[in-house]
């Protein structure tokens, strides 16, 4: 599988643009996997800190066992 990576706006009604330079080498009627990655809204940012400090917050001085690699 090809993957093709690019940064676009969505217009106003919702539909994402492909890059010209993309769409050469795209035949009509192919079937393509689209995943989308959104940036992250600063709520979003928070809940991600908040999560890792609490996670952080477990971790005792015993785990450094698990930190050594083999």
């Amino acid at each position: 599988m090809k993957a093709f990576e690019f940064e676009t706006t969505l217009t106003a009604d919702r539909a994402v643009n492909l890059p010209s330079e993309l769409k050469t080498q795209l035949a009509p009627g192919s079937s393509i996997r689209v995943i989308l990655l959104l940036r992250e809204s600063n709520e979003d940012k928070g809940w991600t800190y908040l999560t890792s400090e609490q996670f952080l917050k477990g971790y005792s001085d015993s785990d450094k066992v698990y930190d050594d690699e083999f």
